[in-house]
Formats: C-alpha cells, structure tokens, sequence
C-alpha cells in the first residue's frame, strides 16, 4: 500500500530563562523516523514521545554547545520502504546532523546505507543485530540484540534443568533474525532445537504449528517476535493446554503484551531491560535512579505507563548529545568518534561501553529475567 508521507512535527521547544540562553536560530537538527503508527506502533509511539519530551528538557537547560535541538520526526507507519525515503529527506532537505530512530529491524536496515553514504551518525532503537554486525563506521543500537535474548533465555532453560526447546517465530524481519540467532547460539549453550515452527506477520492462530511443537517432546517452548503475534501464540498455548514454560522475547517488553495477553500471559518469562522493575532493583544497583527518574518524568508527563522501548530512544539521545558536547562539534565524523570513546554510560537499557568494534556497548548483565506474575513482571534475577 502506498502510504502518503507523513511528517509528525518539529519540535521546537520554547525557549525558557536560563543562565545561557540557547540560540533558535542556529538549531542543531536531529532526525528521526519511528513507526508510531502500524504494526510497531507500541514501540514507536513511546520513542516519539519520550524524544520530543527530553528534547524540550535539554533547551530548558541550556541546549547543547549553547544552541537548541530541533527534532524533526516521521512516521514511516513499519514501512522500510517508508524509512529509506524518510532517511533520504532527513539527509537531503532537513539536513539533520545525526538521526536517532529506527524502531524496528526492518525500517533500520533499510535507511542504513542512505546515513552511511552521508555520514550521519545513526542510533537505532532496533533489536536486530545484523543492524550492528558487521560493525559499519556511523550506525549505532541502543537495545540488546536478538541473540542476547536467545542467550539468556537459553541459560535460564538450562537453570530449570531443561534441554529441548521448541522453536516458534515470525517470517517477518525481527522474528526471522531472532529464530536465526537462536538456532546458531543453541548448540554452544546446550540447548536443542527439537522443532523450529513459523507463522506470517497477521496470522491470527498458531495452533498447527503448536500441536508440532507439542509433539515434539519440547520442554520449553521459544516464541521469537514483537507486536500481536506473541499475545496470540500465548492464548494458544494455554488454550492447547501445552503445560510447559513459554518464553517471549524483549520485543514484548511493556504493558501491552500482557494486556493483548490477557490471563494467559501468567507464568511467561522473557528477558528485558531494567525498566520495567525499577522499585525491584537493589539500591546500590547503578541503573536504579536513572530509570526512575525516566518513569516519573514519563509517566507524569504522558499519562501512561513507561516501557522499555521508550527508554532506548532516551538512551539514543542522551548518548547522541553526550557525544555531540564531548566532540564540541556537530561534525559527522566527530560524533562518531566521541560515540565510539563512551565508557560508563548508564542508560535505561544498561551500563554502556561502545568502540570501535562494539555500536551497542551492552554485555549479557544488562538483561534481567522477568515472570510475569497477576498481572505484572516480577524480576527474577
């Protein structure tokens, strides 16, 4: 379907008394493209406002280098073809020194060549690690990969002294890359893969592929997506009554799977970001003040509830501007190069400590298990 272009807005923040007022009109441009509506639309409409809602906290403080953020945003709708001309546009027109966006693997890899050949650096918001591997000199992620997901869900099938995991994922871009990761990172955790089922982005019944999965002898079974595919494969599962454990992915990381969910979703573990249980992290924890400081600026200002997916766009911007003051310039080159020497930064989704090797600075120990539990996560570990 051809989708009319959309630009959501240019969030130019009024400007507030400060001690050095910001200067309008000598704006430092930041791009972005989100799925805020489509598919993705939970993930993308949390990252649109939370970036329009720190853009207009930084010009309240100051701005960065003494001049205001203007950030222009479009709604690529989960459309990579969408993205690649948005990414274009921010290049071409806008003319915007960095673009932080992204909100699926899809849209992320399609605009991907487009900032490189510019020179603009790049934070996605996408889980996809083909986004950062092989590593390519401008693009950055924020979220942990796919293969981290399938890594701590695996080392926790192994902790209930379990083996054999039945494998259900989506064709589409997230899905597909994750069911890859997991199949390739199995056999070194000593997992077997005893059925690797699929089903089509809309599909609105997983049943065939389950009753496979249940024939399998599986002890545990995977389900590699995002958006209503992992709410729907879940009421399947308990519908079935396939009594085994059933793990989801970090791309159901907010209060929206569980909603879609419904009771089914008791019981169901997935790996995610410290976001979603901050007043259950230890005080000395070194995430625990930075996300709950986000959730109360968040929620008090959006009347809803945070996810994690949010927190990856705060995440992008705020190692976007770090960057941007460490370089004392907006210079293509130089940003990247002062992204690439951030040691220490402690995120919403990790502590972060990117080089010239690593664009997305997170180890395993940024991930926490989580159950859901009545309703809610309960952190595990």
């Amino acid at each position: 379907m051809n989708r009319r272009p959309l630009l959501l807005g240019v969030v130019s923040a009024a400007l507030f008394a400060t001690s050095g007022a910001v200067r309008a009109a000598d704006a430092i441009k930041i791009g972005s493209f989100l799925s805020v509506t489509g598919p993705a639309s939970f993930l993308g409409d949390p990252e649109k406002r939370t970036l329009e809602l720190y853009v207009e906290k930084i010009n309240a403080a100051g701005g960065v280098l003494g001049r205001e953020l203007e950030l222009v945003i479009y709604d690529d709708g989960g459309d990579a073809n969408n993205a690649r001309t948005f990414a274009t546009r921010l290049v071409e027109s806008d003319k915007v020194v960095a673009v932080v966006g992204g909100t699926t693997t899809a849209t992320t890899l399609a605009a991907i060549p487009v900032l490189e050949d510019a020179q603009i650096p790049f934070i996605s918001l996408a889980g996809g690690i083909e986004i950062i591997e092989p590593t390519k000199p401008f693009t950055f992620k924020t979220p942990h990969t796919d293969r981290m997901a399938c890594e701590k869900i695996f080392e926790d099938v192994k902790k209930r002294g379990l083996a054999k995991v039945g494998l259900i994922s989506s064709t589409a871009g997230f899905g597909a890359s994750m069911r890859n990761q997991c199949l390739t990172v199995a056999p070194a955790r000593g997992i077997e893969i005893v059925a690797d089922e699929r089903y089509a982005a809309g599909d609105t019944d997983t049943t065939p592929q389950l009753n496979k999965i249940r024939g399998s002898g599986a002890e545990a079974i995977v389900n590699a997506d995002f958006g209503q595919g992992p709410a729907i494969v879940t009421r399947n599962v308990r519908q079935l009554g396939i009594d085994i454990p059933l793990y989801q992915s970090h791309g159901v990381a907010s209060k929206s799977f569980i909603e879609l969910a419904g009771a089914a979703a008791e019981g169901v573990r997935l790996p995610a970001a410290a976001m979603l249980v901050p007043d259950q992290l230890p005080d000395d924890d070194p995430q625990k003040t930075v996300v709950l400081d986000y959730r109360a600026a968040y929620e008090s200002s959006q009347n809803q509830p945070v996810s994690t997916f949010g927190g990856h766009a705060y995440d992008g911007l705020m190692l976007l501007v770090q960057a941007i003051q460490k370089a004392g310039s907006t210079d293509g080159v130089k940003v990247r190069d002062a992204l690439r020497e951030t040691k220490g930064f402690v995120g919403t989704g990790g502590v972060v400590n990117l080089s010239a090797t690593d664009h997305m600075g997170l180890d395993l120990s940024a991930f926490r298990m989580l159950e859901i539990r009545n309703g809610t996560w309960q952190l595990l570990y």
